[in-house]
C-alpha cells in the first residue's frame, strides 16, 4: 500500500520559546498563524546556596534538541511534512548569563539565572564608583544597577571562577545569554557556529548603549567585561546561520533551515500581541511578570521605577523601537513554590481548584518577595511574607493570595506606567501560561478596575519570534503589514467588585509590602552567612503558620 502524501500547508515557521520553568518548540502556519503542533520539557533550577539560582546550561540546549525532534515527530504522525518549515526563530528568558569553551563547547560554568541574587554585595561595590550627578549606566542602559541583569552576573563570575578566568586570558571563552548560547550551538557550535545576540537581549545586559545600539567601552571597562568575549550585535528579524542538527534522525529534516528571529520573551510576546504602535501594552505572566508598553521610536525614561528597554528591530535597516517596562520577580514561581517547597499542590494547575473553592484571601495578604522587589521598588532587601493570618486561615486562603499577588504587581506596574505614559490604558492585552486560570484573570480585571483581554491563542511569545523569523529578509514567508496580519479572537475579563473594594485590598496589600522591606540586613549570622536573615519571614510565617493552621495533613499533600 503507498505511504500516504504529506500535508503541505503553505510556508510553516518554527520557533523555541526557551523559558525559565520549561523549553518549548512551537510550529505555525505562516500565512494564518495557527500553531500546528509542539512540546514542552520542563527544566530544573539548581539553588546552591541562600539566594543563588542556576540552571545547566547544556540541559537547557538538550531539552531545544528534545522539544524540535518532538515536535517534528507529531508533525509527522499529522501527516504534516517538516520540509515546509521555512525558518525558525528563538525567543528566551532574558539576562540568564553563560560563560562557555569556544574550541569544545563545554560550558565553563553553569548559566547564572536572571532570579540570582549572589551579586548583591557587587552592586553596592560598584554603586559606590557611579557619580552621584551623573548615573551614565542609567543614562546609557536605561537600566537600574541591579542584580537582575547580565553584566554583575558575569563581572562576578570572571572574578570568582578560575576556570572561566583561564579561558578568558588563553581567549577560549564567550558569553552570551541564553539566545546566544543556542544560536551559537544550532548553527554548529565549535564547528562554525555563530556568536551573535539580537538588541532586545543586549539591552538587557547592562553593557550596550541603546542610544548607539553597540556595546560601550566605558560600560565594558566599568564592568570589567572584556569586549573580546561578548556576541556580535543583530536586528531582531534577520538570517544568523542555518540549522546542524543533523544527529537528530527526526529533526534532521531541519538541517540547513534558517535561524532568523531571535527577541527576548518579552518583546517577542509585545511583537506576538502585535503592539506595534505608540502606547500599545501587553502583560506577560511567566515564572516573572512582565508588562512592556511601546513607545515607538523614542526613548522614554522612567521617573516612577520602570525599565526603558529595547522592543524589538524588524530587519537590519529597519528602525528600532524602543519600550518602558515594568519587571516582577516573582509570578508563576509562586505557584511552583507552593507545588514543590510546601507541597499544597500536587500540580500547578490545582491553584485555581483552590482559590474557586473559597473566592477570598480572607485578608490574607502574600508579597513574594524571594528575590528581593524589582519595579518599581528595586529593593533588594525584601523578602516574602505572608501576613494577616488567623486560626481560620487554611490552604485555599494562601493559594487565593498567592494569585491575587500576582495581580498587585501587576497594578502597581501599571499604575507607574500610567504615571510616565500620561494616558492610562482603556484596557490591558496579557498573555503567558498563567492566563489559562480564569480565576487570576477575573482577579486581574477587578484589582485593575479596567478589562483584560487575552488572545485565544496564548502562544504569543513563541509566535513572536516565528514572525520575526518568517519575515526576516531571504525568507519572507510572514508579512507584518497590518492589513495581512490575522485577526485573533479574544476573551475579555470585566471588572466585578465596585472600586472601592478594589482600592482598600490594594492599599491593604501595599502595607504588607512595606513589611516586606528591609529583611535581608547583611548582619552576619553564627556560620558567617551574610545573607541568613533572607530565609527569616517566610520561614517564620510557614514552618509555624502551615503546621498550626493549616494542619500537618496538607502539609503533606
Amino acid at each position: 500500500m503507498a505511504a500516504a502524501k504529506k500535508a503541505v500547508l503553505g510556508p510553516l515557521v518554527g520557533a523555541v520559546d526557551q523559558g525559565t520553568s520549561s523549553t518549548r518548540f512551537l510550529v505555525f502556519n505562516s500565512k494564518t498563524a495557527e500553531l500546528l503542533s509542539h512540546h514542552q520539557v520542563e527544566l530544573k533550577q539548581k539553588f546552591p546556596k541562600e539566594g543563588w539560582v542556576e540552571q545547566d546550561p547544556k540541559e537547557i540546549l538538550q531539552s531545544v534538541y528534545e522539544c524540535i525532534e518532538r515536535t517534528c515527530e507529531k508533525l509527522s504522525q499529522l501527516n504534516i511534512d517538516i520540509s515546509a518549515i521555512k525558518a525558525i526563530g528563538v525567543s528566551n528568558q532574558r539576562e540568564t548569563t553563560v560563560v562557555w569553551d569556544k574550541y569544545t563547547g563545554e560550558p565553563l560554568y553553569n548559566a547564572v539565572v536572571w532570579l540570582d541574587l549572589r551579586t548583591q554585595g557587587t552592586v553596592e561595590t560598584l554603586s559606590k564608583r557611579i557619580p552621584g550627578n551623573n548615573n551614565f549606566v542609567k543614562s546609557k542602559t536605561g537600566l537600574p544597577l541591579s542584580t537582575y541583569f547580565s553584566a554583575v552576573k558575569l563581572h562576578w563570575i570572571l572574578e570568582n571562577v578560575r576556570k572561566v578566568k583561564k579561558a578568558v586570558e588563553e581567549e577560549r571563552a564567550l558569553f552570551g545569554t541564553i539566545d546566544s548560547w543556542l544560536i551559537w550551538s544550532l548553527t554548529g557550535g565549535p564547528n562554525g557556529g555563530v556568536h551573535c545576540t539580537d538588541v532586545t537581549n543586549a539591552s538587557r545586559t547592562m553593557l550596550f548603549n541603546i542610544h548607539s545600539l553597540e556595546w560601550d567601552v566605558e560600560l565594558c571597562e566599568f564592568f570589567e567585561i572584556p569586549m573580546t568575549i561578548l556576541p556580535n550585535i543583530r536586528s531582531s528579524s534577520e538570517i544568523y546561520g542555518l540549522m546542524k542538527i543533523s544527529h537528530s534522525l527526526k529533526a534532521g529534516a531541519l538541517e540547513g533551515v534558517p535561524l532568523s528571529g531571535c527577541l527576548g520573551d518579552q518583546s517577542a510576546a509585545l511583537v506576538g500581541q502585535m503592539c506595534f504602535q505608540d502606547g500599545q501594552a501587553k502583560n506577560t505572566y511567566g515564572t516573572g511578570c512582565f508588562l512592556l508598553c511601546n513607545t515607538g521610536q523614542k526613548c522614554v525614561f522612567s521617573d516612577h521605577g520602570l525599565l526603558t528597554t529595547v522592543a524589538y528591530k524588524l530587519g537590519r535597516d529597519k528602525p528600532v523601537c524602543y519600550a518602558l517596562e515594568g519587571s516582577v520577580a516573582i509570578a508563576g514561581a509562586v505557584v511552583r513554590w507552593l507545588r514543590d517547597n510546601l507541597g499544597i499542590l500536587k500540580s500547578s494547575e490545582e491553584i485555581e481548584k483552590l482559590a474557586n473553592e473559597v473566592g477570598t484571601s480572607y485578608g490574607c495578604y502574600f508579597v513574594p518577595a524571594f528575590s528581593g522587589l524589582y519595579a518599581p521598588y528595586w529593593e533588594p532587601s525584601a523578602r516574602g511574607i505572608i501576613c494577616g493570618l488567623t486560626q481560620f486561615t487554611n490552604k485555599q486562603h494562601i493559594a487565593f493570595a498567592a494569585l491575587e499577588a500576582v495581580c498587585f504587581q501587576t497594578r502597581e506596574i501599571l499604575d507607574a506606567m500610567n504615571k510616565d505614559c500620561g494616558i492610562p490604558l482603556s484596557h490591558l492585552q496579557v498573555d503567558g501560561g498563567m492566563t489559562n486560570n480564569k480565576i487570576l484573570m477575573q482577579l486581574q480585571a477587578d484589582i485593575l478596575c479596567i478589562p483584560v483581554v487575552k488572545p485565544s491563542m496564548p502562544e504569543t511569545t513563541a509566535l513572536g519570534a516565528a514572525m520575526a523569523a518568517g519575515a526576516a529578509e531571504g525568507v519572507g514567508v510572514w508579512s507584518l503589514d497590518p492589513e495581512d496580519l490575522s485577526a485573533v479572537t479574544m476573551e475579555r475579563f470585566e471588572p466585578q467588585i465596585n472600586e472601592e473594594e478594589s482600592e482598600f485590598r490594594y492599599a491593604t496589600w501595599k502595607k504588607a509590602v512595606q513589611k516586606s522591606m528591609g529583611w535581608a540586613t547583611g548582619q552576619p549570622s553564627a556560620n558567617g552567612d551574610p545573607n541568613i536573615f533572607c530565609s527569616v519571614p517566610l520561614g517564620f510565617f510557614i514552618v509555624t503558620s502551615m503546621v498550626m493552621l493549616i494542619g500537618a495533613r496538607y502539609i503533606s499533600g
